[in-house]
């Protein structure tokens, strides 16, 4: 029974089905503040720098970005010979050469994020039967997007007395029916940020959620400045329609 209940919750996580969960539970996720809010915001870049570096240094053991090629991270500052680097600590599968056998190469920026696994089942079977979520779009599958991923990150704690957690479940706040396979991977100071940032669990939260909502979106600021372009757009050309409008029918008084 016990092995059904953890399989059901594993498939709960890897099916995206958390936001309805969420909704019936009445589990409440506060708004945080985003630079990247509103119709005028961007990402920032510097955060979404440090949230890479989490999730490279922390979260890339488990979950895979396999819909984002490396190259993408030009959007939140990093220069070409940068990317090159990151990519070349990759290795990827390639091939098949001339005896028809495959190998190992380099990776390059036009790649796409490694998985850490060969196969969903090498990863069910190193993670005691969850599945890990791919993260390329972590930030538009859940219901509250970045504020999903914060208020779950930061949502780790000790079960009430009352809860009876399952074999290998963490208790969870804000995740569906509060139990959840991974583990609190989030430690203060878990990390060393080049700009000097202090590495509280908050500060690691809000940076990564701030990546994932870049990964899900790396034209997002492109969008919104075009937004701000068409509406000016728009509003001179209904002043000047509207100015053509009073002269034209000005003439038949």
């Amino acid at each position: 029974m016990r092995a059904l209940k953890t399989a059901i919750l594993s498939a709960a996580l890897a099916l995206g089905i958390a936001g309805a969960a969420q909704a019936a539970e009445g589990v409440h996720i506060p708004k945080q503040s985003w630079p990247h809010a509103g119709i005028f915001g961007t990402i920032d870049k510097a955060a979404a720098q440090r949230g890479f570096q989490i999730y490279k240094e922390v979260c890339s053991a488990c979950h895979s970005m396999h819909l984002v090629p490396i190259r993408t991270l030009a959007g939140i500052g990093f220069k070409e010979d940068e990317l090159k680097g990151i990519a070349a600590g990759y290795e990827m599968q390639a091939g098949p050469n001339d005896a028809g056998e495959m190998f190992k190469r380099p990776g390059v920026p036009a790649d796409r994020f490694p998985s850490p696994f060969p196969n969903d089942q090498a990863a069910r079977a190193s993670n005691g039967g969850a599945l890990p979520p791919d993260l390329s779009l972590m930030a538009k599958a859940r219901v509250g997007g970045e504020d999903y991923i914060y208020a779950f990150l930061t949502g780790f704690a000790d079960p009430p007395a009352d809860v009876h957690l399952m074999d290998g479940m963490n208790y969870n706040k804000v995740f569906p029916g509060h139990q959840v396979g991974m583990p609190n991977i989030l430690q203060p100071d878990g990390v060393t940020f080049a700009d000097g940032t202090k590495a509280t669990v908050e500060q690691q939260a809000h940076d990564v959620a701030t990546f994932l909502t870049f990964v899900a979106e790396p034209h997002l600021d492109a969008r919104k400045q075009m937004g701000v372009k068409v509406i000016l757009f728009l509003l001179v050309l209904a002043g000047l329609m509207y100015a053509v409008k009073r002269k034209m029918w000005s003439t038949l008084h």
